[in-house]
């Protein structure tokens, strides 16, 4: 008997270990979007970084380019809490309980609408700022160092609760799940929507520092990416979250100090 119970002990560790080809494939399609995005993004701003506070564009354009640029450097650091999502449902469908087919695509559009949000509403700011103050963010007027203040102010943030608290809910995504769990597409929208509203509250200050380092640039774009996945990826949360607040510092430094190198990252 204590060899059957050996024997089922190992075969529960080893379904526990066994990759689920259909999960494998989920985070393969999210990884091969994210990868299409950049690709398009490229194309898209090809020529169009000018440095610090580069001109957005119009909003049609905006909108579209920016839902691109989220996919592409979101999509890999959300991929955990899809995953998590996605498993539930399945085990949801598997209980005979309503888990509607589709309904992950749906948490993910949400996730997508708040950031869109944010984007949107911090477009309109940008607008409304350079109409109030013509010229304040041109770099001979000024303008790289209030990019420069820009940038600190999201490195202070870096030390705040509000960035603890949120860091933490985008770390823990089956804690999530299992809390907020509601049935339909209408409750994988506003999951999604509630999700990507920690998600914004954890990385609203990074994303506007890319706004001051110039929005249109591929190369800020894909470091800024890079700090929002290794805050939410790596197992050492708060040495990642102070290096990134350091980096933070020196690029700001940098911008204000020496403004010609903050155009070098443009692709």
């Amino acid at each position: 008997m204590y060899r059957r119970k050996l024997a089922g002990d190992g075969e529960a560790k080893a379904d526990a270990s066994r990759v689920d080809p259909r999960e494998a494939g989920l985070v393969a399609v999210l990884l091969v979007l994210a990868a299409a995005s950049w690709v398009f993004t490229s194309t898209q701003l090809a020529g169009m970084d000018m440095g610090a506070w580069t001109d957005p564009g119009p909003v049609g354009f905006f909108t579209v380019t920016w839902v691109v640029m989220l996919a592409a450097m979101m999509f890999p650091s959300v991929a955990p809490m899809v995953l998590a999502y996605h498993r539930i449902q399945r085990h949801r469908r598997q209980a005979g309980r309503y888990a509607p087919a589709g309904s992950t695509s749906v948490f993910v559009a949400g996730y997508l609408a708040a950031w869109t949000v944010f984007g949107l509403v911090a477009y309109g700011l940008y607008l409304g700022a350079a109409a109030l103050a013509p010229g304040a963010f041109a770099p001979d007027q000024g303008g790289r160092f209030v990019a420069a203040g820009v940038i600190l102010i999201a490195a202070l943030y870096q030390f705040t609760p509000a960035k603890n608290v949120s860091l933490m809910k985008c770390r823990s995504p089956m804690d999530f799940i299992l809390h907020r769990m509601r049935p339909g597409y209408s409750g994988a929208v506003r999951m999604g929507v509630e999700h990507g509203a920690w998600c914004v509250a954890c990385c609203w200050a990074l994303m506007t520092a890319l706004f001051a380092l110039g929005v249109m640039s591929v190369g800020w774009m894909a470091l800024i990416g890079a700090f929002i996945a290794g805050e939410k990826m790596l197992p050492w949360r708060r040495l990642a979250n102070r290096s990134v607040a350091a980096a933070l510092g020196v690029i700001a430094l940098g911008v204000a100090l020496v403004p010609a190198a903050a155009t070098g990252m443009g692709m």
